[in-house]
């Protein structure tokens, strides 16, 4: 019986002809086993990336210097008129003479001694009482309900009754400042004091230790950078009640300055005055934001 050959096939015996070639594809073909990667951003632009100190000043630096460029453009064109917006040459010159006949230096101390006494009141009371309320569920009942009923009440509302109580003197300046930042500082404290593990002080039961000894060894030291950056916080906004406290019945300080400028159109010195509420802010805020990371070097960790 004799076997049929197709065409393309191979006789039986013969050797296999060779293989058509393929054309050259356009493409490099990737190596197997590899994924494609998408170009990589600096660590600052990622989602919980970090910054080098060098770099986060030269991009803060650069705010603030696009800024006054901003600043100057627009009051070197006469877009707005200078009695609403002043250049920045007018606002210096301004400074320069509330600073060389001593006003400046006198109302800075002033509101700054304010703030300080009302801001070291506050918070002398509302860290063991936050702290208090953090720890132990029923303080927390008796407390926590009445801090949050009167912080929802508006600062400037206790103005004419912290007058008919106290007086005009600095006394009502310090409740008024008292009352902007204890309560915000109170129910801020037992936030930080809730944030413990509970495994940490269930640890200290085990141990056998009592409560006072928990609070001193465990909650308290894990708490601290928390309530450090609290602390930060407040007075933060300490500084922004110093203008509301030297509303009324001041005659000296950075707030009874904005006030009085305000009655005769004086812009540059009320842009002036805010430049340096916020140079000092600026200033006390990251004072303190060195001092929390050498005092709590495990934050960080």
């Amino acid at each position: 019986m004799t076997a049929t050959v197709r065409p393309g096939d191979t006789a039986p015996g013969q050797p296999a002809p060779p293989a058509e070639p393929t054309a050259p594809s356009s493409e490099p073909a990737a190596p197997s086993g590899t994924v494609a990667r998408r170009p990589r951003r600096h660590p600052s632009l990622r989602i919980g990336g970090g910054i080098s100190p060098r770099l986060y000043i030269a991009v803060a630096a650069g705010s603030f210097l696009l800024l006054f460029v901003l600043w100057v453009a627009i009051t070197a064109t006469g877009a707005v008129s200078h009695l609403f917006l002043p250049s920045p040459a007018e606002v210096v010159d301004r400074l320069w003479g509330l600073a060389t006949d001593g006003t400046l230096w006198s109302d800075v101390s002033v509101s700054v001694g304010r703030i300080a006494v009302g801001f070291l009141l506050a918070t002398a009371l509302a860290i063991p009482l936050g702290v208090l309320i953090g720890t132990y569920s029923f303080w927390e009942a008796a407390v926590e309900p009445m801090v949050d009923f009167v912080r929802y009440m508006p600062v400037v509302g206790f103005i004419p009754l912290t007058i008919i109580w106290i007086g005009i003197d600095d006394t009502q300046k310090w409740a008024i400042i008292f009352i902007g930042t204890f309560f915000q500082e109170v129910l801020l404290v037992m936030d930080n004091v809730k944030r413990v593990p509970r495994d940490l002080v269930e640890i200290g039961y085990t141990l056998g230790e009592r409560d006072r000894s928990i609070l001193g060894r465990i909650i308290l030291p894990s708490a601290a950078p928390g309530i450090w950056d609290t602390l930060r916080i407040s007075l933060g906004w300490a500084w922004t009640w110093i203008v509301l406290a030297e509303l009324v019945a001041a005659g000296s300080g950075l707030g009874y300055r904005i006030t009085t400028a305000q009655r005769y159109f004086q812009t540059e010195t009320i842009i002036g005055y805010l430049i340096v509420l916020g140079i000092l802010g600026l200033a006390t805020d990251q004072v303190m934001k060195f001092a929390g990371r050498r005092m709590f070097p495990w934050a960080e960790r």
